[in-house]
């Protein structure tokens, strides 16, 4: 018997194993945050509030080293560069697909998230809640300034415990992004990525699109 048909046979899938952060959060603030984001996703389902989830990520001529289908004794090269083509800033709402997204060079700090949340505000019908990590520029002084400011235009943040990027769903998205929709031709260079990576941002919930439901237990 391979070692393969074992696995099925008790239970196993072959999977790519995923990073994870070396703190640990606190167990009584997590499960008093995850409970209150529970509630604010049976909010969004009643359509009582609209609830997106923030993160950034950065895109370089790196590519995360897909799998594919090779002759056997063949092996593909993929060509690298670590030089930084974009980053990007998304707000996801999983209940209606709604895709918000930033695009820039520049580098992300609070200054450039009050930029993106003061253009988002503009956009709101009903009370927003936007849910980030503890990211130092999520935090500053600066930003925390701008919450009350924002709160008068129905946008509220909603801070996840540290050390818990499982919860953010919008890091499913990143990992859709750059394991299986972004593909080897399109790192030839930085315009093909960004190109790859505007259309895909585009079109998603279109040509490309996540089922929830199975991809995250928080949705419910």
């Amino acid at each position: 018997m391979y070692p393969e048909t074992l696995f099925k046979k008790v239970g196993y899938s072959y999977k790519r194993f995923r990073r994870r952060l070396a703190g640990q959060p606190d167990p009584v603030e997590y499960e008093q945050k995850l409970d209150q984001l529970k509630t604010l996703i049976l909010l969004s389902i009643l359509g009582q509030i609209d609830l997106y989830f923030g993160d950034e990520t950065s895109f370089s001529l790196r590519p995360c080293v897909p799998y594919g289908w090779l002759p056997k004794g063949k092996q593909t090269d993929i060509i690298t560069d670590r030089q930084l083509v974009l980053n990007v800033f998304g707000l996801l709402n999983t209940n209606n697909q709604h895709l918000k997204s930033y695009m820039n060079k520049q580098t992300v700090d609070s200054e450039y998230m009050i930029r993106c949340l003061d253009d988002f505000a503009q956009q709101l019908n009903r009370p927003t809640v936007i849910v980030l990590d503890q990211a130092s520029y999520h935090r500053s002084e600066l930003f925390k300034a701008q919450l009350d400011r924002w709160q008068q235009q129905n946008l509220y943040v909603f801070y996840l415990p540290p050390y818990s990027p499982h919860l953010n769903p919008i890091e499913i998205l990143w990992r859709f992004i750059k394991y299986q929709w972004l593909k080897p031709q399109h790192y030839l260079n930085k315009h093909t990525l960004r190109e790859a990576i505007e259309y895909i941002l585009q079109n998603y919930a279109g040509i490309y699109h996540i089922n929830w439901t199975k991809n995250t237990n928080l949705i419910t």
